[in-house]
């Protein structure tokens, strides 16, 4: 529960955990609990909930002068990690990908997100490496399909680098460039919720519309028995 409870608070306020890294750390190992968090979320298929986009563009506050990150050290350092973080999540659904969805322990594995993954799989082929990266918890559950299904590894790196690399430098480099501004500053809670809801919609957006079409299409199959 106190992992849980840290992730949570994280997730609420990012800004204090960095300073304090920052404090407690050092301009040198400040980086590790960053580096790690990316690398578990986009490579721990168990977490997908981690709090990536906001650490993100939180971090590239914190590389703006004065800060105590340096921008380019921060975007090669989570680079390596979101990419490395996809390599292991893929190489974890292709050794054991059946056994854990069979397992059914792994909560964050739902029926409707497997489903809703591999349609961008199917819609968009090995682009969608690089589309799922926007999507929070989707993101974390691509890799691990795209392991399973024994996709393709070097055409998989390819599109793992692309979206790796555009993922960390946009919400980077919205830090680094907006986080000083005034509103940002004094509305910063409110600004890290924005990120966290419109990281969602486009996924809560496709849940709405896969299950309205799910419902006319069991209507339609329901009118031509009757």
């Amino acid at each position: 529960m106190q992992i849980i409870q840290f992730f949570i608070d994280l997730l609420k306020d990012p800004r204090n955990f960095i300073a304090g890294w920052i404090v407690a750390l050092g301009p040198v190992w400040v980086y590790t609990p960053l580096f790690l968090i990316i690398f578990v979320e986009t490579g721990l298929v168990v977490m997908p909930w981690l709090p990536g986009d906001s650490l993100l563009f939180t971090a590239g506050i914190f590389a703006a002068d004065g800060g105590g990150l340096n921008i380019w050290a921060l975007l090669i350092l989570m680079w390596i990690a979101a990419i490395l973080g996809n390599t292991s999540n893929y190489w974890i659904g292709r050794g054991f990908g059946k056994a854990i969805i069979d397992s059914g322990k792994i909560k964050a594995l739902t029926p409707e997100r497997m489903e809703k993954t591999q349609g961008f799989f199917d819609r968009y082929g090995m682009l969608a490496v690089v589309l799922t990266r926007f999507f929070p918890i989707i993101r974390t559950i691509a890799p691990f399909v795209a392991g399973t299904a024994h996709m393709n590894f070097g055409k998989f790196s390819i599109y793992n680098v692309i979206g790796g690399v555009g993922w960390v430098t946009l919400f980077v480099l919205l830090g680094y460039f907006f986080g000083g501004v005034p509103f940002v500053q004094k509305h910063f809670e409110l600004v890290i919720i924005a990120i966290v809801v419109i990281s969602f919609i486009p996924a809560v957006g496709g849940a709405i519309k896969a299950k309205i079409e799910s419902s006319k299409a069991k209507k339609a199959r329901k009118s031509q028995e009757g």
